[in-house]
C-alpha cells in the first residue's frame, strides 16, 4: 500500500521518484513513435511519463528507451542449462520476461521435473512463467519417462507463475473428445493454452479454436498463418536453431493484423543465444527484411504480454513493471542495457551471479539402457525398396520416401555414404522395456562414424544414427557412462561429448562451460564430414516426434505422421 501511495503521488508532481530515466527517446508501444520524456520509476514499477526529478538518474542521453523482450515460446532444455544458467545468458540479449513449456523434461520426469524448473527459476532475476505440458507423452505411440493426468497437472495451477496449459500436441485426443484430453482443457478454459498446429487443415483449426487453443507456433507458410489468425488465434514467429519460419511468415504481417503476431525461439542451443541471441534476433532479423522496427519490438514485448494476460509487461507506460533496455541503434537493435524491476541486470553481455538448485538423484539418474549387441541393430529389408525419412534441413519436417537400399547377405539394411543412406536407432531409456526402434535416414551426408544424444524430442529416448553399427554402439556405452547427453564416434573412439546428467538433457555446468563443449562437438562434427549448413545434433534430436510430418520414429518403430499409425519398413 506505501508504494501504491507513493506512486500516486509521484505521479502527481508531489513526491521526487525513486529513480527517473532522463534524455532519452521514449517508445510509445501503442501509437508506435518515440517521445521526448522522463520515466519516473517507484518501487520498480513506472509512475509517471512526462517531466520528473528522481533521488537517482538513469542518463540515456543518444539512447533509445524501450520495453524490454518477451519469448512468447521456449523450452529451456534445449539449450542444455537450467533455468539458472538460461537466464544468465539471455538477459544481456534484452530479455527480461519468457513463456516456457517444460514437456521435455517432464517427458523424463514427470512432475519432479516440473517442480526442479520451477525451484531453479525461483530468484532468477528475470520473470520466468510456465505453461504446464498437455501431453506427456506426446502420443500414446512411443515410451516416455512419465505420464501426465489432468489430476498430476491441476496443483501446479495455485503457483504464482503458471498461466495455462502448454502446446496440445495430440490433435486426435482433441478431435476424438478424449476423457483425459477433455479433462485437462477442461481445467484450463480460463487460462491461456498454446496450440500446435503443425499439419492441420481448416477443419482441424475449427476444432482446436473452439475447443479453447488460442496460439500455434508450427506454422510454415505466410498461407497457414493467415488461416490462424483469420480464426482469431495468436501467430508465434519461431527462429530456433532448427525450424526457422520468420522469412516465410512475415509476408503475413499486414498493418491491419500485426497485433496477433509475435516471436519465439521454441528450440535454441545455448551456443546459438550466444552467437546469435534469443528473441532480439528475431527482432533484428525482421528489421532486415523491412518490417518497421517499431512494429518488429511491439511484437516483441507489447503483443506478448496481452496474449498471456501479463497486465503488467509489455510497454513502458504508468502501471507497468520497469522492465526496459537502452538501445543504442533500433534499426540493428544493440542492447546497451538491460534493466528488469528498475534494476540493472545485464550490460555489456554480462549478469550477476545466480543461484542454482541441485536436482534429486531420480532425476540425475534416468538413463537406463541394454547392452547393445550387434543383433539388436540388425534392421531386416524384405523389398529392395524401403520407407525411408528424408531430412529437411533446418527444417523438423521430413518427407516420406520410397527408395532402393543396400541390404547384406541376412537382407539386413547396410549404410551407403554414395546414397546417403544412414541406419537410424530409437532406443527406450526410461523403464528398460528393451525396445528399439530402427530406420533408415536420408540427408545426414558425413561418410563415417556415429552420433548419438538422449535428446530426443519429445520422449528424450536415445536416438542415433551412424554409418555402421560398431560406432553406434560405442556411442550408447558413452550415453550410458555419462547418464545422458550428447556423443560423436569415429573407428569405436569417442572424439567428443557433452555430458548432460540433470534428466539426460541439462548440464550441472554453467552455460560457458557447455558452449565450450558443444565447440568440441562441432569440431568432431567436421571431423566425420557433416555438413555446416545445418545442425546434425538439433535436425536428430527431432527425428523421433511423431506429431511432426511425414515419417518420424519412436523406440515402438517407424511411424506415419499423416495416418498416426506405425508402419514397416517394406510397407
Amino acid at each position: 500500500m506505501d508504494k501504491l501511495i507513493q506512486r500516486i503521488q509521484t505521479a502527481a508532481g508531489e513526491l521526487p521518484a525513486e529513480c527517473v530515466i532522463k534524455n532519452g527517446l521514449v517508445l510509445d508501444s501503442y501509437n508506435l513513435e518515440f517521445i521526448q520524456a522522463d520515466v519516473a520509476i517507484v518501487g520498480g514499477v513506472i509512475a509517471g511519463i512526462g517531466k520528473f526529478e528522481g533521488k537517482h538518474v538513469i542518463d540515456a542521453r543518444g539512447k533509445y528507451v524501450v520495453p524490454s523482450l518477451i519469448d512468447a515460446h521456449v523450452h529451456i532444455e534445449s539449450a542444455m542449462v537450467p533455468p539458472s544458467e538460461f537466464a544468465k545468458a539471455v538477459l544481456p540479449c534484452g530479455v527480461t520476461t519468457i513463456i516456457t513449456d517444460p514437456h521435455e523434461i517432464a517427458n523424463v520426469s514427470g512432475t519432479e521435473g516440473i517442480s526442479y524448473m520451477l525451484q531453479d527459476s525461483e530468484n532468477v532475476p528475470m520473470d520466468i512463467y510456465f505453461m504446464l505440458p498437455s501431453s506427456v507423452p506426446s502420443t500414446p505411440f512411443e515410451n516416455s519417462g512419465a505420464i501426465l493426468s489432468a489430476e498430476d497437472l491441476k496443483p501446479f495451477y495455485d503457483h504464482n507463475r503458471v498461466l495455462g496449459l502448454a502446446e496440445v500436441m495430440d490433435y486426435p485426443s482433441v478431435a476424438n473428445t478424449s476423457p483425459s484430453m477433455m479433462h485437462k482443457l477442461h481445467d484450463a478454459q480460463n487460462r491461456k493454452i498454446d496450440g500446435h498446429a503443425a499439419g492441420l487443415d481448416t477443419r482441424a483449426l475449427n476444432v482446436y479454436k473452439t475447443a479453447g487453443i488460442g496460439t500455434d507456433h508450427e506454422c510454415i507458410t505466410a498461407e497457414e498463418a493467415l488461416e490462424r489468425i483469420k480464426r482469431g488465434m495468436y501467430v508465434f514467429i519461431r527462429e530456433g536453431s532448427v525450424a526457422k519460419n520468420l522469412k516465410q511468415l512475415l509476408p503475413a504481417v499486414t498493418e491491419r493484423n500485426a497485433r496477433r503476431f509475435m516471436f519465439c525461439t521454441d528450440d535454441k542451443h545455448i551456443d546459438d543465444l550466444i552467437t546469435e541471441g534469443s528473441v532480439d534476433h528475431n527482432v533484428r532479423l525482421a528489421i532486415q527484411e523491412g518490417l518497421d522496427p517499431l512494429v518488429a519490438i511491439q511484437m516483441a514485448s507489447l503483443n506478448v504480454a496481452e496474449c498471456f494476460g501479463l497486465k503488467t509487461k509489455g510497454a513502458i507506460a504508468p502501471g507497468l513493471d520497469a522492465d526496459f533496455l537502452l538501445l543504442d541503434d533500433v534499426e540493428s537493435f544493440s542492447v546497451a542495457k538491460v534493466y528488469r524491476a528498475g534494476e540493472l541486470v545485464a550490460e555489456k553481455g554480462k549478469t550477476k551471479r545466480i543461484a542454482k538448485v541441485t536436482p534429486s538423484k531420480r532425476i540425475t539418474n534416468s538413463v537406463h539402457l541394454p547392452t547393445l549387441q550387434k543383433e539388436h541393430l540388425h534392421l531386416p529389408v524384405t523389398d529392395k525398396e524401403a520407407n525411408v525419412i528424408k531430412l529437411i534441413p533446418n527444417q523438423i519436417v521430413t518427407k516420406a520416401k520410397k527408395l532402393i537400399v543396400d541390404r547384406n547377405a541376412n537382407h539386413g539394411f547396410v549404410s551407403s555414404a554414395e546414397k546417403d543412406l544412414m541406419k537410424l536407432a530409437v532406443i527406450e531409456r526410461h523403464h528398460r522395456t528393451g525396445n528399439i526402434g530402427l530406420g533408415i535416414v536420408e540427408g545426414f551426408q558425413f561418410p563415417d562414424g556415429a552420433i548419438a544424444t538422449t535428446v530426443g524430442h519429445d520422449s528424450h529416448n536415445l536416438i542415433m544414427t551412424g554409418t555402421n553399427d560398431e560406432d553406434m554402439m560405442k556411442a550408447a556405452e558413452a550415453i550410458q557412462e555419462m547418464q545422458g547427453g550428447l556423443a560423436v564416434v569415429r573407428n569405436q573412439e569417442v572424439i567428443a561429448k557433452l555430458p548432460l546428467p540433470i534428466a539426460g538433457l541439462l548440464s550441472t555446468n554453467d552455460y560457458p562451460s557447455v558452449v565450450r563443449e558443444l565447440e568440441e562437438i562441432d569440431l568432431a562434427l567436421q571431423e566425420i564430414g557433416a555438413p555446416r549448413d545445418f545442425n546434425p545434433f538439433l535436425t536428430l534430436s527431432f527425428l523421433s516426434l511423431p506429431v511432426i510430418p511425414e515419417l518420424k520414429l519412436t523406440d515402438m518403430g517407424l511411424f506415419n505422421v499423416q495416418e498416426f499409425r506405425h508402419i514397416s519398413i517394406n510397407e
